[in-house]
């Protein structure tokens, strides 16, 4: 019967594995480490006790008796005893009991020595992945630079440059087309950058042609480049691509062999963009939230001084300058805040801590290069940290569901706070330029309700604001001639969902899950670069939130997005024999670890004056790669509870109930 000491020595090597394992491949938990370790000190302190005890129970007595009884063996006796120990320390079984349990062996020192060699070395992997980056790795001495918002005639750049033997800082900038010994136009000189600003400054490039590749340079030898956006109206304004997604930490899932800062997900989309053919370039990078995270895999502190050095940690990052020819950092990035940049499912407002902590940094290295803020905020604008901006055929509101929510699920919260929610109504409201097609709202959190853990932390705890926002959204798709498609993240895995307008008295058919066609439309969208749940949590329960596809696999997921006029077949104009109606086409492309997976449409079309339709042409799949969203049995389990009606969904609503209580804590998502 095994011992106490073998019982102990078993089950904490069994746990530090898998422990292990789940931290550094699947989601890095901030309580994770602590079990890792804790299990290793029971391990090691139960394999010295099982190695003192004497072998096989013997006492001083009875080894005083076994050699009296050996010395009167045969030569024999004792050549055959040699030959069968000799036999039973090569004895593959004991080799394999001893490195899969953990468990010394007597008979094999090097099976103990390695068995235990290999729970020292999981814990010492662990402590390399927490560790490694922050200590070889300091980020107080980084200079860089990078774009923010581009208009036809502005750029906006972020410098940081530490070190005071760089300043006076000049900034130059040309036209890509010139040569480099060509004539620069100096845009100003930074004098002073210190510590109030984290040694960072936002320039602004003023006076620049539309549609106009340039560079800049520093005179500290930063340099990049990047593309104006197109004027109004042109015929280069009708089409716009751009990338979105969210969720970045870098070296994970781990690799030993990989720079401590490395990001995958940000070469995977430099490599995609370097690809592409010039005329479906993106733009930007509209980037929806947890840009760092500072409570995973543990939070080190809330002080000012430990939210800057994890924004300069991910700046740090070699996958920037990837690849050499279309370095990363030349894509301007536009930012939305999120939790993991304060804390785990934010919601207490932006007074309580750590919130101003949080804040300050992201002003500087995110706020400072956004895009304008709404025309009409209706609150001070130096305390508005949502954005709005018309780029192309696309009129752009980016969200803040941060920093003024309430407490979710309550009769009176607020994801987007009241000053917020008006703007954001105006917004809808507001008619567009003939030219501009599609008004795109950008959340860090998930609109559908469809997600069913920590649904309360996306809109699905704010379902009263929720209506209110969809019915501004429905009005205008009716009486404004656009379309309306939301954009999130937070979920480390990809949904798309569609809310049909209540007004269009759609079939049942035509709500079925999985289906391609009507309504409003969101894609939500990650992670960049980050774990993937390997619990499948999304799915459809009634006919308001409408299942169009669901991707949960893949480290590293985005979107390209691509506006352009096509001739679309039109199947609301009255006679059905007439040609293809010009439209502004969204094609929608899904890339799962640097490949495109699956592609949707949704199209406007560009009616002739005093046309109105009665409603918009159904959105349709293009492609479609995926993988099957379950394994196997679950995939069985989950036809047969189609099938099950009421009872599959309480079931399923009470599980998923019990995992959010024991996860609310501290949930990962």
């Amino acid at each position: 019967m095994a011992s106490l000491l073998e019982v102990a020595a078993a089950t904490s090597s069994a746990i530090l594995r898998l422990a292990t394992f789940f931290f550094l491949r699947w989601i890095p938990g901030s309580v994770i480490p602590s079990v890792i370790f804790t299990s290793l000190a029971v391990y090691l302190t139960s394999l010295r006790a099982l190695l003192a005890q004497p072998a096989d129970g013997e006492t001083s007595t009875s080894k005083t008796q076994k050699v009296k009884d050996e010395s009167k063996s045969s030569a024999i006796d004792e050549f055959q005893r040699r030959v069968k120990s000799s036999r039973e320390d090569e004895s593959f079984s004991s080799l394999l009991k001893t490195l899969l349990t953990g468990l010394p062996s007597r008979k094999s020192r090097l099976s103990t020595l390695v068995t235990a060699g290999v729970n020292v070395l999981l814990a010492l992997l662990t402590f390399d992945f927490l560790f490694r980056g922050m200590i070889f790795y300091p980020t107080s001495s980084l200079a860089f630079s990078r774009i923010g918002y581009v208009s036809p005639t502005t750029a906006k750049l972020l410098v940081r440059e530490p070190d005071r033997a760089q300043l006076p800082l000049v900034v130059y900038h040309q036209e890509a087309s010139m040569q480099p010994n060509e004539s620069w136009t100096q845009e100003g000189i930074i004098y002073a950058l210190d510590d109030t600003t984290d040694y960072t400054y936002p320039v602004t490039l003023k006076n620049l042609k539309p549609s106009t590749q340039y560079r800049y340079s520093l005179s500290n030898n930063k340099t990049g480049t990047f593309i104006t956006a197109p004027t109004p109206g042109s015929r280069a304004a009708s089409r716009l691509s751009f990338l979105t997604s969210s969720c970045i930490k870098p070296n994970f899932p781990y690799n030993p062999f990989s720079h401590p800062l490395r990001i995958p997900g940000i070469e995977y989309a430099a490599e995609v963009v370097s690809k592409l053919p010039s005329i479906i370039r993106p733009s930007f990078m509209l980037f929806l939230g947890d840009f760092i995270y500072i409570d995973v895999p543990m939070r080190f502190g809330s002080s000012q001084s430990h939210y800057r050095s994890e924004y300069r940690r991910v700046y740090k990052s070699p996958s920037w300058n990837v690849p050499e020819e279309s370095p990363a950092i030349d894509l301007p990035w536009l930012h939305i805040l999120d939790d993991h940049e304060i804390s785990n499912d934010w919601s207490k407002g932006n007074t309580t801590p750590p919130y101003p902590a949080a804040a300050e940094p992201y002003a500087h290295y995110h706020v400072s290069v956004n895009p304008p803020i709404p025309p009409s905020p209706f609150a001070a604008p130096e305390n508005t940290t949502y954005f709005s901006f018309i780029q192309g055929p696309a009129s752009f509101f980016m969200l803040d569901t941060r920093t003024y929510r309430s407490e979710p699920a309550q009769p009176n919260s607020t994801i987007l706070g009241s000053a917020q929610l008006q703007s954001l109504l105006a917004y809808l409201a507001r008619p567009e330029p003939a030219d501009v097609k599609w008004k795109i709202v950008a959340s860090s959190v998930p609109f559908t309700k469809n997600w069913h853990v920590g649904t309360t932390d996306t809109w699905g705890g704010f379902l009263n604001e929720r209506r209110i926002v969809f019915e501004a959204m429905w009005r205008a798709e009716r009486e404004l001639g656009v379309r309306i498609v939301l954009l999130s993240g937070d979920r480390h895995e990809f949904g798309a969902t569609r809310f049909p307008d209540p007004s269009l008295n759609l079939r049942p058919d035509d709500l079925l899950p999985d289906t391609a066609g009507d309504g409003l439309h969101e894609f939500s969208v990650g992670p960049l670069s980050m774990f993937y749940l390997p619990i499948r949590t999304y799915y459809q329960t009634d006919d308001e939130d409408v299942t169009v596809k669901y991707v949960p696999n893949g480290n590293s997921k985005f979107g390209l997005i691509d506006i352009d006029i096509y001739d679309e077949e039109n199947p609301n104009l009255d006679d059905p024999t007439s040609p293809p109606t010009p439209s502004s086409v969204l094609t929608y492309s899904l890339y799962v670890d640097g490949e495109v997976v699956w592609k949707y449409r949704l199209a406007v079309p560009l009616y002739p004056p005093g046309y109105a339709p009665l409603k918009l042409p159904p959105g349709r799949v293009l492609l479609d790669n995926t993988v099957s969203s379950g394994w196997g049995l679950q995939e069985a389990v989950g036809r047969f509870e189609e099938h099950l009606g009421w009872l599959r969904d309480n079931v399923r609503e009470k599980w998923w109930s019990f995992l959010e209580k024991e996860r609310k804590a501290e949930r990962v998502d």
